[in-house]
C-alpha cells in the first residue's frame, strides 16, 4: 500500500466514525402532498416523534407460504393488522391484494404502505427483476401514505428495473406519494464482490436509492465478514470499521434520504433489541421488523414492538 493509500484510508476511517444524523422531515425538499403523508407516518402514529416502526408483511410473494409455518396464526393477514394496531406501528407494507381484501375495519387507524411490485423466490436471484404488482394511482385510491418498490441493485436486469423505477418515482412525484426503496443488492456481479450484505453492496444500494429520488430506503443492516474482505473493492477491503460504524457509513451514504433498516430472519429478543438500538443510535430514521414480530406469538410480539417503541423514543 502507497503513502497516499494509507492517508486516503485513514481519512475515510476518520470520517464515517463520526455521528451521522437523521435527516429531518423539514430537511427533505418535497411536495405538499409527500410532506403530508410522511407527517403522518412519523408523526401521527408509531413512536411519533419523527422515527418510523413499520410491520411488513410481502413475506407472501417474496418467500411463499413457508414463513407462516412456525407460527400458523399468522398466515391470516389479519394477525398483522392487529398487531400493527396494537403495537402502534407507524404503518403497515403489504400488497394489493391484502389492502383490498383485510385493510377495511383498520382504515384511519393503520396507516398503509402500499408495496407495488415483487416477485416470487422460485427462480434463483441471479438475474432478478421484481415487475410491478399495483400503481401508484392504486396507492392512491386505497388511501396509502407511501408507495414501496423494490430496486435489485447490481442485478444483471438492473436496466429495466431502473427504468422502472423512474417511472414509478414520476408517478409519485405526480400525485405527492412518498416513495420508499426496498434497496437489496443481487446478482452474480454483486456476489463476486464480497456479497449481498457486505458494506460495499448495502453502501452502494444506500446511495443509488438517493440518486434515484427515493424519500425513503429499506436496508439490511450490512455484514463485515473477514473470509470475503480480499473481494471487496477499494477501499471497502480495507476498512475496519465496527457493527454500529458500518451501519452509521450506510445512513451518510444515503444523504437526505431517511433510513430504515430490516430485521432479516427470526432473532432472540436480545439480538434483535442489539440490532434495533445499533441502528437507532447509527443515524436510522427507523426500522422495518416483519418475521421478527410476526412470526412470535401474539403476546410476545407485543412485548417485543413495546420495547423496541420505547428505545425508539428515546433515540
Amino acid at each position: 500500500m502507497t503513502v497516499a493509500d494509507k492517508a486516503e484510508q485513514g481519512s475515510t476511517k476518520k470520517e464515517f466514525k463520526m455521528k451521522v444524523k437523521r435527516p429531518k422531515l423539514d430537511d427533505l425538499d418535497i411536495s405538499i402532498g409527500k410532506k403530508t403523508r410522511l407527517y403522518r407516518l412519523l408523526y401521527e402514529h408509531g413512536p411519533a416523534n419523527g422515527t418510523l416502526m413499520v410491520l411488513p408483511i410481502d413475506q407472501g410473494i417474496e418467500h411463499g407460504p413457508l414463513n407462516f409455518f412456525v407460527n400458523p396464526p399468522s398466515e391470516d393477514p389479519d394477525f398483522q393488522y392487529r398487531l400493527a394496531l396494537e403495537g402502534s406501528f407507524s404503518g403497515i407494507a403489504l400488497h394489493i391484494g391484502l389492502a383490498e381484501k383485510y385493510s377495511r375495519k383498520y382504515v384511519g387507524k393503520v396507516p398503509l404502505i402500499l408495496k407495488i411490485n415483487g416477485k416470487t423466490n422460485v427462480p434463483s436471484d441471479d438475474n432478478a427483476f421484481s415487475p410491478l404488482t399495483a400503481s401508484v394511482e392504486d396507492a392512491v385510491r386505497l388511501g396509502a401514505d407511501a408507495v414501496g418498490y423494490t430496486l435489485y441493485a447490481g442485478s444483471p436486469s438492473q436496466d429495466r428495473d431502473i427504468r422502472q423505477l423512474n417511472e414509478v418515482r414520476y408517478e409519485c412525484a405526480k400525485f405527492g406519494m412518498p416513495l420508499i426503496v426496498w434497496a437489496y443488492p443481487r446478482g452474480s456481479a454483486i456476489d463476486a464482490k464480497g456479497g449481498k450484505d457486505s458494506l460495499y453492496a448495502v453502501d452502494y444500494a444506500a446511495r443509488l436509492a438517493c440518486e434515484f429520488g427515493a424519500d425513503v430506503v429499506k436496508l439490511n443492516v450490512p455484514k463485515i465478514d473477514e473470509s470475503k474482505m480480499d473481494k471487496l473493492p477499494k477501499p471497502y477491503n480495507t476498512l475496519k470499521l465496527s457493527y454500529e460504524e458500518a451501519i452509521a457509513k450506510v445512513v451518510h451514504a444515503a444523504g437526505r434520504t431517511m433510513v430504515l433498516f430490516s430485521g432479516g430472519s427470526k432473532e432472540s429478543d436480545q439480538d434483535l433489541l442489539h440490532k434495533a438500538k445499533a441502528a437507532m443510535d447509527n443515524g436510522a430514521t427507523g426500522l422495518i421488523f416483519g418475521r421478527n414480530m410476526w412470526q412470535r406469538e401474539h403476546s410476545d410480539a407485543l412485548k417485543i414492538s413495546s420495547q423496541i417503541k420505547k428505545l425508539m423514543l428515546e433515540s
